[in-house]
């Protein structure tokens, strides 16, 4: 492919980036490989250990935990796209990354990070139709009308991904290669464009807005009329226990928005780039690491199907 003019400015189709990283000397480089690298290891591991669980304890299988299984799978897949990579440029002088390779990490990271979002709504959902209206709720709830739910979660992941890559990938790059990030995402590859990138600043804070904001009122809705419906129950231990379980998902739920607003859904998201970093550490690692300890040691029906599986694995 032949350079192409941009004005006075020479655009080399480039074949390949270079992901710079944090900065610091080896020993900082050598405490952050450390670091990712027992966040990615626990993710891995909680994560497995959720979907064994629940695939394996007949209890589990309902609407609630159908949905957090996926979730689980969605967590180890997110974390996978990113932390290996990351790893390795730790160890490594070059740090490159294909071009190919770049658009195929994060399209899986724009679907699963969607997918992410979707599903939580999902839950909160799930969790609304299970406490306020209980006796509905087998019917509304069946294992067809969550396995389409699931489906939409990841359809929209899969839109939004497409939508994102071809805005971004389209653009002229200038001659320097050089992503200031650790992972292909969208605001430092706008910083290399050599074309104006205003239209693709505004489908990426538009997309990310709605999905953003559309799931979190489908959760804020549906817990205040969780909440109603726990405070006007008259048994304390119900309470407790219904308050313990969407407290997990609420957690969960905080702590992914919260972090992905910061990020991608406020204008001046794309100019800070070190704190960009330090953010996506949070949820490309540390929320999938924190996801299974979440839902397990505040849910009493995982703790207690941990408890039945290592008892039968020492029966046997």
């Amino acid at each position: 492919m032949s350079p192409q003019g941009n004005g006075n400015l020479l655009v080399m189709p480039l074949q390949e980036f270079v992901l710079d990283g944090f900065e610091g000397g080896p020993q900082t480089l050598a405490l952050l490989f450390a670091l990712f690298l027992a966040l990615y290891v626990m993710a891995v591991l909680g994560n497995i250990t959720m979907i064994v669980v629940i695939t394996l304890d007949a209890r589990l299988h309902s609407p609630m935990y159908f949905f957090l299984k996926n979730l689980s799978f969605v967590d180890l897949c997110y974390s996978s796209v990113i932390a290996p990579k990351a790893l390795v440029n730790f160890l490594s002088s070059s740090k490159v990354i294909t071009f190919d390779g770049c658009i195929i990490q994060f399209f899986f990271f724009a679907l699963l990070g969607t997918t992410e979002a979707l599903l939580l709504a999902m839950m909160a959902y799930d969790r609304f139709v299970a406490i306020c209206s209980p006796l509905h709720y087998p019917i509304t709830m069946c294992p067809s009308v969550c396995a389409r739910l699931v489906l939409v979660s990841y359809c929209g992941g899969c839109l939004n991904s497409i939508l994102q890559a071809s805005f971004t990938f389209t653009l002229p790059f200038c001659s320097s290669n050089h992503i200031d990030h650790f992972f292909c995402d969208v605001p430092p590859l706008l910083k290399l464009a050599c074309a104006d990138t205003t239209i693709n600043e505004l489908v990426m804070f538009g997309l990310c807005g709605l999905i953003i904001v559309g799931t979190t009122l489908v959760v804020l809705v549906s817990y205040g009329y969780i909440t109603v419906t726990i405070l006007r129950m008259h048994s304390r231990g119900g309470r407790h226990k219904l308050f313990s379980t969407c407290g997990s998902h609420m957690t969960a739920v905080s702590l992914f928005y919260g972090t992905l607003f910061v990020m991608y859904a406020q204008p001046g998201a794309v100019e800070s780039m070190e704190q960009g970093k330090v953010v996506s550490v949070i949820y490309t690692l540390v929320i999938p690491m924190l996801n299974p300890l979440i839902y397990s040691l505040r849910n009493k029906d995982v703790k207690d199907a941990l408890w039945r599986l290592g008892q039968r694995h020492t029966a046997t």
